[in-house]
């Protein structure tokens, strides 16, 4: 299995396909295996994946992951470092990014951070703002504990994460991710991405309100808004063909680089309060 050495950590990720290459960033539960419906047929249209898992998931080492660092502002920008690295590892120039809920979150900040980097960011069910401490969200969004959960949602996690997975799930759902202690806000950084940028949002998240979604697109520089309908928040899960279609379709819209038109043609950034 390929790892690389990010920072003293062994990283595990996956290539496959050619073209141009999709780095696809997962959620906060999840790792790369959770992309296992949305991998191959991008493949089959002619791109190249790279799915990792971020330092503490699935099958890449914890290295510097207690609580503490976990809910620490270095969280964020660490993550970001962490692509980077593994970016120039690879020998990547640039790339497209897909993303659901957490990994969104560093998709945007990666993006906003390195635009030469990124030519596309499709973000799919990620919170843009909050209206309550994460922890406060969490405690009512994630009721039930790793034992009180589904069978098979039990047995996935088990799969992606091994023996450590009680405590990883503990963690997340008590403690709200990336995202911090206490009060989130990514619209300041959305109109830092000068990059093309697709937001997926479904309609029945249990989790997030499809208002969210159109927070992002009004922060966006060059944003789009698909709404999927009759879908709940694992959108890669319950709709992958319909996932598929519209990151394709956009891709090939924009795969080849057509910026300068976007910003010949843009008027003013459209802002958002909320």
């Amino acid at each position: 299995m390929p790892f690389a050495e990010i920072d003293g950590t062994e990283v595990y990720y996956d290539i496959q396909g050619f073209g141009e290459c999709i780095f696809l960033m997962h959620h906060g539960f999840g790792c790369s295996k959770m992309w296992d419906k949305i991998v191959p047929p991008l493949v089959e249209q002619g791109f190249k994946t790279v799915c990792y898992d971020r330092r503490g998931y699935g099958q890449t080492a914890r290295g510097r992951f207690p609580y503490d660092f976990y809910v620490s502002e270095r969280f964020r920008e660490e993550s970001i470092a962490d692509l980077e690295h593994l970016r120039h590892w690879l020998g990547i120039d640039s790339f497209h990014v897909i993303s659901h809920c957490e990994g969104g979150v560093v998709a945007a900040d990666y993006a906003a951070a390195y635009p030469e980097r990124v030519k596309t960011v499709v973000i799919s069910s990620t919170m843009c703002y909050s209206t309550m401490p994460l922890w406060q969200f969490n405690s009512q969004k994630f009721t039930k504990s790793f034992d009180q959960i589904a069978p098979g949602t039990r047995a996935k996690f088990l799969d992606w994460h091994g023996a450590n997975t009680e405590e990883f799930f503990e963690q997340f759902r008590k403690f709200g991710g990336s995202y911090g202690k206490e009060m989130f806000d990514l619209r300041p950084v959305l109109n830092k991405i000068s990059c093309p940028t697709l937001i997926l949002y479904p309609d029945r998240s249990f989790l997030f309100e499809v208002e969210q979604g159109v927070a992002f697109y009004r922060n966006l520089l060059h944003g789009e808004l698909a709404v999927l309908p009759n879908c709940g928040h694992n959108t890669y899960e319950e709709k992958p063909q319909e996932f598929v279609s519209h990151a394709v379709d956009f891709l090939n819209r924009h795969r080849y680089g057509n910026l300068k038109d976007l910003q010949d043609k843009s008027s003013k950034p459209v802002t958002c309060a909320g």
